[in-house]
């Protein structure tokens, strides 16, 4: 069998920055355990599967070694790889999900903008036992939690000065990632980082999902709704954020890296 496979960097506006993800198109979905294969092969933080579906498309999202609920750069890149590869000049895309619902993505030019839950989160009166010692920095100076596990800092600097134990992070439980936070500069209202060892994943460049929490969060601490977001890791990736009700509004741009197949 033989399946397209294509490879964007995502929230980037050239290929070796922002967030690279596989997207994978299929004419129906394969056994689950194929699709955890493939994704484990391209040892990638996430490969997107399209299956086809009337005026839309079904999408899954597998990291190396679990299947995710939501993602949001594997998102953008697949709502790329349709605009430009399947359906040439589209300009909006509805992905159907197994849990988060429906999401959309609208297209003005090479900016991307997905539609998205938010997932605002609630304080956390106590760290995780042996989270702040895993992460390594100082106090923080707020602790949250939605799906992930959301660590406030007063700076910058400490966001990125952070160089965390991966294997005591993957230890700690109850949630499924830890997001390190802090107020930007230069034009930027926030900064962060995305650390999900336990997933396979030990630090993603651009999350998207991770938005859908930092977005509510920064829009009412600064009381705006429209935000510049900047990832802060190695390869990093500029975010245009939107807190528009329950939703969140997450803009970036794509650049295709890789145009190959698969064979199984």
């Amino acid at each position: 069998m033989r399946l397209p496979l294509y490879q964007v960097d995502a929230f980037a506006d050239a290929v070796f920055a922002g967030n690279p993800a596989a997207v994978v198109p299929l004419e129906d979905w394969l056994p689950d355990a194929t699709l955890q294969a493939i994704a484990a092969e391209n040892n990638l933080a996430e490969t997107a599967f399209l299956v086809r579906r009337g005026d839309g498309y079904d999408i899954r999202w597998f990291t190396p070694t679990v299947e995710v609920d939501l993602c949001g750069h594997a998102t953008l890149a697949s709502a790329f790889v349709i605009a430009t590869m399947l359906e040439w000049g589209c300009p909006r895309i509805d992905f159907a999900t197994r849990e988060a619902g429906t999401l959309s993505v609208t297209r003005n030019g090479d900016l991307y903008t997905l539609d998205f839950p938010s997932r605002p989160p609630e304080p956390l009166a106590e760290p995780p036992a042996g989270l702040l010692d895993a992460l390594g920095g100082p106090p923080p100076t707020a602790l949250l939690k939605a799906r992930d596990l959301v660590v406030v800092y007063d700076d910058e600097a400490t966001v990125r000065g952070l160089t965390p134990d991966m294997s005591a992070l993957a230890r700690l439980e109850d949630f499924y990632a830890v997001i390190v936070t802090a107020p930007g500069s230069g034009g930027v209202d926030f900064v962060s980082r995305f650390f999900a060892p336990a997933q396979g994943i030990p630090e993603d460049p651009v999350t998207g999902s991770a938005h859908c929490t930092l977005i509510p969060y920064w829009a009412r601490r600064l009381g705006k709704e429209r935000l510049k977001a900047r990832q802060v890791s190695a390869r990093g990736g500029s975010l245009s954020c939107e807190l528009a009700g329950d939703r969140v509004k997450i803009a970036g741009k794509a650049v295709l890296y890789m145009d190959g197949a698969i064979y199984i």
